[in-house]
């Protein structure tokens, strides 16, 4: 995801006073082709920020609004510009920005975990968890139900998220799996018997299951690892084992890259 500090207004204003020079066009050399894309790309993170910053302040999100933060002049390319801001979103968070009044073309974010407060451990102005409880089942799922702290940690650092190091947008991240999430009854965490020095466990709440499925979870991961779904069929059938796989979790189950890719990714942890 584009980091939510990369851009700030001056980019804004910077590349708004440059969008005479390089108007997008459906016919373009490829110099201006490149050109455009970048652009885009730039507003693509303005967006990112705008919605980070409705979503920590719990206010309405206006499609004028964004509008006004990518620039009418990028009306034509908005929907693209949305919907890519909206997918780094969705993989952070796991929310979806969904239009909830087509009328007045207002949005929300809809959590793909049906959590209080909106996915905040507290009530307030805070930053959503989601993202990271919704990796934490993944890691869990992938482990068969029941995952060492040690690969939970190791997963966690290929996302920069580090025990005892404190993370910009899920604070202290011990407290919260460890502590938070447990008390939400989201995750078990256990001590492995007879192990010495003492090791610890964690698994998925039987909770964590009303406010979701396998399914989402398993929907996520290809989104966040950009693997198709049918690379998972394995984990469907044992999620579903008294119906055979759809054709569209299979569209794609003969090709090996996906298969090796995601044999790689699931056994690193």
């Amino acid at each position: 995801m584009t980091s939510a500090g990369v851009f700030n207004t001056g980019s804004d204003e910077g590349a708004n006073s440059r969008d005479e020079e390089y108007p997008c066009s459906l016919e373009v050399s490829p110099f201006t082709e490149s050109s455009c894309s970048n652009f885009i790309n730039i507003k693509v993170g303005l967006l990112e920020q705008f919605l980070l910053y409705k979503f920590e302040m719990k206010q309405c999100i206006l499609k004028e609004d964004m509008l006004k933060i990518v620039n009418p002049r990028y009306q034509n390319q908005f929907a693209e510009i949305l919907r890519r801001a909206s997918e780094h979103i969705e993989v952070v968070f796991a929310d979806d920005l969904k239009e909830v009044h087509p009328t007045c073309y207002l949005y929300d974010p809809v959590s793909k975990l049906k959590l209080p407060n909106s996915g905040r451990i507290h009530a307030g102005k805070r930053l959503p968890k989601t993202g990271l409880l919704m990796t934490l089942l993944v890691v869990i799922f992938l482990k068969g139900n029941c995952a060492n702290e040690e690969d939970i940690w190791k997963f966690l650092g290929v996302m920069q998220i580090y025990d005892g190091k404190k993370h910009y947008i899920y604070g202290e991240p011990r407290k919260l799996i460890t502590q938070d999430f447990v008390r939400l009854k989201y995750l078990e965490y256990h001590w492995v018997p007879c192990s010495y020095p003492a090791r610890y466990k964690f698994l998925c709440d039987p909770k964590a299951y009303t406010k979701t499925s396998k399914i989402r979870v398993l929907e996520y991961l290809a989104k966040v690892n950009d693997i198709a779904p049918g690379a998972f069929s394995s984990q469907y059938e044992e999620t579903f084992p008294s119906q055979r796989c759809s054709r569209d979790w299979h569209y794609c189950s003969g090709q090996d890259s996906l298969r090796a890719k995601f044999s790689s990714f699931s056994q690193s942890y």
